[in-house]
């Protein structure tokens, strides 16, 4: 069996390519050094019949922070498992992975194996874990294995080549699978061959299925093919370079992918070209398409690039290392992404910076995040490392890499987009803010003059018996909007605003309680109930001298309610209840915590 790690002087000749991409790393120019790029389009790659892509202007770079807005998220436990490919999660949290002792591990949540099955080789691909809990795996001894959820082997096949491309699974049960040999195998869901395709060049790129069926994939002779679901080329595209990238589908049936030859493209469901983004140096990360629509990709020039399906700019942000690992979209928006420096980054929206996680190690690798709001990373040497009680995956055409975190590779059906909104939801509710200002907070509001968010319509505020009060309009600058308050608002800002603990934001109790019009009753050290539609509800309750605070998570969990976290004009939470939007402004230079020694009697610490 053959390992290319076991002798680095002699790899094949098929990986000549790869190790040329990792050794030019070396040379990548510091942000200040790397130039400004334009998005362009390649005329020549344009049919002539078809008018050229527009043109986007130069790059805009979001408004960075000096140092990140918000202290980063606790790593909750790491463990060494010598983890050496990508991890997958199964419905159910399990983890998937293989290990550098060339076996498939599988352990629960917590990071305890429950099983492990010895492979020929290593392998770098994530394992594919299909709806039923069986698992896929590629190995370097040129074989893809099939495992039942209790490590039982189902069928194993021997390919043409060694497997670094993750498979991906069609929602029939069968797999493509793509080799360094070259070669595209269509393999049925008991392993027997349905067809097989010669890409002429070896593969690298994982391939990525359509909701129409049709397969596509990059390879190192520098193409884009797209394949009909039995096999037969349906279009090739002729990018610059080699095609290390796996592509990303959206909505609508586009495609994105990047190059070695520095650029992020866009095609059509055709295979005609809709525009390219020139970055300063190699595309070799997979690109993720976030649920707002904006196509999100890392380069070797240490920026990460977010571009609009049309091809406008929407941000770019320096993360001042190269980037390989594909971005993560969490259901607020947030992009989270590692750099080969070993530091994770949680990138706003909008582009600017929240957090930044240091670990010192190397990270080629996406992190991974499971529907109950756990962030798996794993860094060199095989550490696998996991945050727990952050936000979800955002749902959306292809907002992790290859698509789900089960890694199956397939653009996501209505009905498994919503099963991931609902299995989702619960982990979303309760993680309302897990951000935790730093002190002082960079670019913070001075005291004098509270910033507050863009109000919504004073119809959806105010109830109908109650005329919206103007505030006293702050010295403001011509750009910063007027903010409209209600009376309910106003006594919340008048209250206080907000509290931090342990990563969380509290309210005052009676004050946010009417904003969202709910009763409070029952007030114990510990607990209220509020009347929700009805029925009394318990939520828990913190004091701050002697005043009852309750969690901005427990507030989201409530039925019928959903929250959302917003940075700007101005750092805010929205409610939204009965149809209605309730706006929080967050003061984050006054977010003061709540004291270890509880003032009101019977609180405990948390």
């Amino acid at each position: 069996m053959r390992n290319f790690l076991d002798n680095p002087t002699h790899k094949s000749a098929v990986l000549s390519a790869r190790l040329l991409a990792v050794l030019c790393a070396a040379a990548v120019l510091s942000p200040a050094q790397a130039q400004t790029s334009e998005t362009q389009a390649t005329p020549s790659q344009t049919p002539p019949a078809q008018t050229p892509p527009t043109q986007t202007p130069p790059t805009q770079t979001a408004p960075g922070l000096s140092v990140p807005q918000f202290k980063p998220p606790r790593v909750d436990w790491t463990k060494e498992l010598r983890v050496i490919s990508g991890v997958s999660v199964a419905g159910g949290g399990d983890l998937v992975f293989i290990g550098s002792d060339a076996r498939i591990h599988r352990t629960d949540a917590g990071g305890t194996e429950l099983w492990n099955y010895a492979a020929g080789d290593l392998g770098r691909a994530y394992p594919v874990i299909t709806p039923q809990g069986n698992v896929i795996a590629a190995s370097y001894d040129d074989s893809l294995y099939a495992l039942d959820p209790a490590g039982k082997l189902l069928w194993k096949v021997r390919l043409d080549g060694d497997i670094f491309a993750t498979p991906a699974l069609r929602d029939d049960g069968s797999v493509i699978a793509a080799t360094a040999g070259g070669t595209v195998h269509a393999l049925s869901a008991v392993g027997k061959t349905l067809w097989t395709f010669k890409a002429g060049a070896p593969v690298f790129s994982s391939p990525a299925i359509a909701a129409d069926g049709t397969i596509y994939l990059g390879t190192q002779g520098s193409q884009l093919l797209a394949l009909t679901p039995d096999g037969k080329l349906k279009w090739s595209f002729r990018a610059g370079s080699l095609v290390f990238s796996s592509p990303a589908i959206d909505a609508a049936g586009n495609i994105y992918f990047g190059s070695s030859d520095r650029k992020l493209y866009a095609l059509d469901p055709a295979g005609q070209l809709r525009w390219t983004r020139q970055t300063g140096l190699f595309v070799n990360a997979s690109p993720i398409v976030t649920s707002t629509g904006l196509v999100v990709v890392g380069s070797y020039d240490g920026k990460v690039y977010a571009v609009k399906t049309d091809g406008q700019d929407a941000w770019t942000y320096a993360t001042g290392s190269p980037v390989a690992a594909p971005a993560a979209e969490l259901n607020d928006g947030t992009v989270v992404v590692p750099d080969l420096s070993g530091t994770i980054h949680a990138i706003s929206a909008g582009g600017q910076a929240l957090w930044q996680l240091r670990t010192g190690k190397k990270m080629d690798l996406g992190v991974t995040v499971s529907d109950a709001g756990t962030l798996y990373f794993v860094t060199e040497g095989g550490g696998l490392n996991a945050v727990q009680r952050v936000r979800p995956l955002a749902v959306g055409p292809w907002t992790t890499f290859h698509a789900l975190p089960s890694a199956v590779g397939r653009a996501p059906s209505a009905g498994e987009l919503q099963t991931a909104a609902q299995a989702r939801k619960g982990a979303a509710n309760a993680v309302l803010v897990a951000l935790t200002p730093l002190a002082p907070v960079a670019s913070a509001p001075t005291p004098t003059q509270p910033p507050v968010p863009t109000p919504t319509a004073p119809t959806a505020q105010v109830p109908p018996s109650t005329p919206a009060a103007p505030a006293p309009a702050p010295a403001a600058s011509p750009a910063q909007p007027v903010p409209v308050l209600t009376p309910q608002q106003q006594a919340i800002v008048a209250a206080g605003v907000a509290r931090a603990d342990g990563g969380q934001i509290y309210l005052p109790l009676a004050a946010s309680a009417g904003a969202l019009g709910l009763s409070v009753s029952s007030v114990t050290p510990r607990t209220a109930n509020l009347m929700v539609d009805g029925t009394l509800l318990p939520v828990a309750v913190r004091a701050f001298n002697n005043v009852p605070f309750v969690p901005l998570s427990a507030l989201a969990g409530l039925p019928g309610t959903v929250a959302r976290l917003v940075l700007a004009p101005a750092p805010a939470v929205t409610l939204t209840r009965a149809e209605q939007d309730i706006t929080f402004p967050i003061r984050l230079a006054q977010l003061v915590p709540l004291r270890a020694r509880p003032e009101f009697p019977g609180v405990l610490p948390k």
